[in-house]
């Protein structure tokens, strides 16, 4: 996340990441997705402020998953099984990948979580996610997402991830969230397994990016 220099150029620039048309390698179907559910809610019958609003994203969005064939049907065994949160379940894809399947729990819609991989992706490309596909578990809908697998050589210093963190304009709101009140981003979730060290490197491995209302201002 290094080159922080001019926030309002970071600001622009992942303004253009999010309400652009076009994304780059691994986020392209990120954007798919992102861009189908941005055109769709204008004509949603359900405000994103309701209730059902999510529920009806999936509906539509499982329709578009069959036209571009999108549905992982790939056997994920629960051998590779390797760890699961509140979020997700992460299984060994081989040496260097892991999958994980995620039912967006943690966001208001589809379309927030896909704003947060987007952010993900930019930021950390060490650790980029790479859409795979989706299915449906208990007739709920996940995404699967290819990570690189990062072994950890120590426990990752909670105190390091915020001197890093605030170099780069976050300021610690409370426990391991943080705010950069110049970009309107909220970065939530940093403990320490969702932060890896290896030799001293630290590798971000599973973040929370929320929009907040100043994100849309210029």
């Amino acid at each position: 996340m290094g080159g922080l220099n001019s926030m309002k150029n970071l600001k622009n620039e992942l303004q253009n990441l999010i309400f652009g048309n076009e994304s780059k390698g691994r986020s392209k179907s990120f954007k798919k997705f992102q861009l189908y559910l941005r055109r769709n809610e204008k004509a949603s019958s359900v405000s994103s402020k309701e209730k059902y609003f999510k529920k009806e994203e999936a509906i539509y969005l499982s329709e578009f998953i069959t036209k571009e064939d999108f549905w992982f049907e790939s056997e994920i065994s629960s051998d590779n099984y390797l760890t699961e949160g509140a979020e997700q379940k992460v299984y060994r894809l081989d040496d260097q990948y892991v999958i994980k399947l995620n039912d967006a729990i943690f966001y208001e819609s589809w379309s927030d979580y896909f704003n947060s991989l987007l952010i993900h992706n930019y930021f950390f490309p060490s650790t980029e996610y790479e859409l795979l596909g989706f299915r449906k578990i208990n007739e709920e809908l996940h995404s699967v997402v290819k990570q690189r697998f990062i072994t950890s050589t120590e426990m990752a210093d909670l105190k390091l991830v915020e001197l890093f963190l605030s170099h780069n304009h976050f300021e610690r709101t409370r426990n391991n969230d943080y705010f950069n009140k110049e970009i309107g981003l909220i970065f939530e979730d940093l403990h320490d397994e969702n932060v890896i060290s290896n030799n001293g490197i630290l590798y971000f491995i599973d973040t929370v990016f929320y929009l907040t209302p100043e994100f849309y201002q210029s």
